[in-house]
């Protein structure tokens, strides 16, 4: 490539401010040599909201966000909790709340809580691809819970494509 003006060296290189504006331009960051993520950077931020709400929400064990076809896409769970399993799970859930609520003519799906003997499973729909799945211990505050994930459910849309 041949650089001509006033951008570049004696030698024909461009200057340090052109090789800066064209490192920003292929997300490289400049003087490190690596690019940026934005797709990382989304990420770190979905998890630090399920740590948030974790931190927020006394009883939630963990949670996960993954996709309708139930793929995992990240997770803040516990050891012994299988995030990829929690993922098919809430499409499972997500597929059986969205059929339900077209048949009653409530659509669109929002969420679904399911709850058993040993705590509860609810899954939020973020966007129309990817829901949140929450696990909570028995002795959770579902009220509370849906306060806190539905402002959170709103920023995770932000941060996922």
């Amino acid at each position: 490539m041949t650089y001509y003006g006033s951008a570049t060296t004696e030698d024909g290189l461009p200057r340090r401010e052109e090789r800066v504006e064209q490192a920003w331009a292929r997300g490289a960051a400049p003087g490190f040599g690596t690019r940026i993520d934005p797709m990382a950077a989304a990420l770190a931020a979905v998890r630090s909201e399920l740590s948030d709400l974790r931190l927020r929400v006394p009883g939630v064990r963990g949670s996960a966000v993954g996709g309708v076809d139930g793929l995992l896409v990240t997770h803040d769970l516990p050891n012994g909790v299988e995030p990829h399993d929690l993922a098919a799970l809430a499409a499972t859930t997500f597929g059986l709340g969205r059929q339900t609520a077209v048949v009653l003519g409530q659509s669109p799906f929002r969420d679904a809580t399911l709850r058993s003997e040993g705590g509860y499973f609810t899954v939020y729909a973020v966007n129309p691809s990817t829901l949140l799945a929450v696990l909570g211990d028995d002795g959770i505050n579902v009220a509370r819970l849906h306060l806190e994930a539905r402002p959170a459910v709103a920023r995770l849309a932000g941060h996922l494509p």
